[in-house]
């Protein structure tokens, strides 16, 4: 995915048909992250089991959301134009950032789905998991072009 035009009206990406494709796969794991990965607080009593389940709540109507809104992203007829053999992606700056969190969703929740790994501890891949290898590093070569996009510094640091 490369940055063709920038203007007023927001940002313009060329994708391969194959970039394409890759993106539309991807974006079929959305949403990853089990809502409970995500804690409030890590003490135990009544209210912060209420809140808990409000926060799980609260991420299931934004992922909801999140997930009407992808699937009218890619269901646009007028969003993804050819170009000769590339399609043409526009896209506002709301929403590069809005995708941001999509694919740092997959990403994450792909990591998780690979049992956590790092440097040290490589994931042992199989027949079933190996989609959650290319999902996490899909995520984070277009995360990094819209990084890049959007004037912000690359960061090594996790995934979270």
């Amino acid at each position: 995915m490369n940055l063709k035009r920038m203007g007023k009206r927001g940002f313009v990406f060329q994708l391969s048909g194959r970039e394409k494709r890759i993106l539309f796969e991807t974006f079929k794991l959305y949403p990853l992250v089990p809502a409970t990965h995500h804690r409030l607080s890590k003490a135990a009593g009544d209210q912060s089991e209420e809140n808990q389940r409000l926060l799980e709540e609260s991420l299931t109507e934004q992922r909801t959301a999140n997930r009407q809104q992808l699937e009218a992203l890619l269901n646009d007829p007028g969003r993804f134009k050819k170009s000769g053999s590339n399609y043409r992606l526009p896209l506002k700056a709301s929403e590069l950032e809005w995708l941001l969190q999509v694919f740092n969703d997959v990403r994450v929740g792909s990591w998780l789905a690979l049992g956590e790994p790092d440097e040290d501890k490589p994931p042992a891949i199989t027949p079933e998991n190996f989609r959650y290898l290319v999902a996490m590093e899909v995520c984070g070569a277009f995360q990094s072009v819209i990084l890049a996009v959007l004037g912000a510094p690359e960061s090594a640091e996790g995934l979270e």
